[in-house]
Parts: C-alpha cells; sequence; structure tokens
C-alpha cells in the first residue's frame, strides 16, 4: 500500500465500520452525549423515566399524559409475588450465589411466552380485531372472528383475560379508569379499551360467568392506545418485571438460605417412576 492510498483506506474501513453500526438512538463524542437529538444534560432532571422510555423507543417525547398512562402500567406490573416463576427464579439463582445482575438474567429470560408474552398476544388480538373492523365488520362480530380466530391458531387461552390467582385483578380496573379518562379528554382514542371490553363481554357470554380483564389485558389495552407495537408489549413489561426481580434478589441477598430450591426441603415430591428394580448379571459375565 503506498503512503497517497493509505489515508483513502482507512477513510473507506472507518466510513464501513460507522454505517455497520449506525444507530438513530444515540450520538457520542468524548464529551458530547446526544439521545435521539436531546443534550443528555437537557434530560436529565427534567424528564422522567418512563418519558424516557419513550424518547429511546419511539424517537420522541411523548405528552404528559401519555407519559402518565405509560408509567401507570409500568407500576402496575413490577412484582406479583414469590410464586410467580420469574421472581422465584430470582431468588433461586440468588441463594445459588449468582451476584444481582446474574440474578435478574436468569428471571428475565423466563419472561417467554407464557410467563411475559400476554400483553403482546393480547395487543396482537386487538389488532387483528380492530382490522376486521376497518373491513366493515361490527366491533362485535369483529370480536367473536378475531377471538374464535385465535383460539384456533392457539388454543383455549386467551392472554389478557382471566386470572389463576384473582377472581378479579386489582389491578385492571384502576388502569382502564385511567385509559377512559384519557379517552374523554382526547389524548387516546378508545378503540381498544372499547375491544377489550367486548372480549369480556364475549366471553362472559359464552361461559356463563364473568372472564375479566387481567393486569396483561389492561397493560395491552394502554400499550396499544399509545400507539407501541406489539412486540414492545413484552418488552417494556420485562422493563416493569425488572424492578420487582432485582427487589426480591436483593432481599434474597440478605438472607443465610443457600441453594434455596423451588419448595421447602420438608415438603417430599411424588416419584412415578419405576418401582426399585435391580441390574441383573450379564450371561456373558456369569461365572464357569
Amino acid at each position: 500500500m503506498t503512503t497517497a492510498s493509505a489515508p483513502n483506506a482507512i477513510d473507506s474501513v472507518a466510513g464501513l465500520a460507522a454505517d455497520y453500526w449506525r444507530t438513530d438512538i444515540i450520538d457520542i463524542e468524548p464529551g458530547r452525549i446526544h439521545v435521539r437529538g436531546y443534550p443528555i444534560q437537557e434530560l436529565i432532571g427534567q424528564i422522567g423515566f418512563a418519558e424516557m422510555i419513550w424518547l429511546m423507543l419511539r424517537g420522541e417525547l411523548p405528552a404528559k399524559r401519555q407519559a402518565a398512562l405509560l408509567e401507570a402500567a409500568l407500576v402496575a406490573s413490577v412484582d406479583h409475588g414469590p410464586h410467580a416463576p420469574s421472581i422465584a427464579i430470582a431468588k433461586m439463582a440468588t441463594s445459588c450465589g449468582l451476584p444481582l445482575n446474574g440474578a435478574m438474567a436468569s428471571a428475565l429470560n423466563a419472561l417467554d411466552d407464557v410467563h411475559g408474552g400476554a400483553g403482546q398476544q393480547a395487543v396482537e388480538l386487538f389488532h387483528d380485531i380492530e382490522a376486521r373492523m376497518f373491513d366493515g365488520a361490527s366491533l362485535e362480530a369483529a370480536t367473536a372472528a378475531g377471538v374464535d380466530a385465535f383460539i384456533a391458531a392457539h388454543g383455549k387461552y386467551l392472554p389478557g383475560f382471566g386470572h389463576r390467582f384473582h377472581p378479579v385483578d386489582p389491578r385492571a380496573g384502576r388502569l382502564l379508569a385511567l385509559v377512559d379518562e384519557a379517552a374523554q379528554d382526547g389524548v387516546v382514542g378508545g378503540r381498544y379499551a372499547a375491544i377489550g371490553r367486548a372480549i369480556e363481554a364475549l366471553l362472559s357470554g359464552r361461559k356463563g360467568k364473568p372472564i375479566p380483564m387481567n393486569i396483561d389485558g389492561a397493560t395491552a389495552v394502554i400499550y396499544a392506545e399509545l400507539g407501541f407495537a406489539a412486540p414492545l408489549a413484552r418488552g417494556v413489561f420485562c422493563l416493569s418485571r425488572a424492578v420487582g426481580i432485582l427487589a426480591h434478589a436483593w432481599e434474597q441477598s440478605g438472607r443465610s438460605e443457600r441453594n434455596k430450591g423451588p419448595m421447602p426441603r420438608q415438603l417430599p415430591y411424588r416419584y412415578t417412576g419405576h418401582a426399585t428394580r435391580h441390574l441383573t448379571q450379564p450371561e456373558s459375565a456369569a461365572a464357569p
């Protein structure tokens, strides 16, 4: 490589690397940090964490009432007790010697389709029902068709409705009341709240008993009303539940328990395998 060509080659490689790691989110140089174009020092002390989440994910700052709705969803989903799998995993991992970051990572990895994915799935269901309404179906007809299609594809469990522990989820009603207030004031449209309630009515009619919306359904209403893409409903839930996970892992770290299992050692599990059996001596190994 000649001396004259070297700077051009370096510039080419630098340009390739810069394009390879391109981002619209953050711009950093020595002594300078801009988040979505805003100098970080102008954001610090001026916006809340919910607004920062919105800015990072959406590219613009939310209106105050939009941020308040997002924050309500974040607050409501923080924790659901040590029997929740993600929290239990954090406690067990901590007792096995993992530091806080390791316990949090172990717990967050459990937030998949079954435990943690219901919010995303509910938003997807709401969007499907909305699309059927755009095609001309009434709210009731679109809801019935959307629910039937979801059950046919995924099974009888409908994300966001009913709860294995709470007859009525105490978080859902408060969140929906906040959505109603926001819809009255024009902050959100209210379409997804109507869809959620139409699903409640449909399920109650089919089951012959109330099947109320739960925390996943209510937060899904909020995320959909605020325009978050369905996968972000799961991502934002993970941000919220990480707080509970951290709190329980930190609490556990102050205890002397080691190798905490999924249940007290005084409680036996049920063995359902073979009765006691023994190896028989192979013929080839028998004495002559």
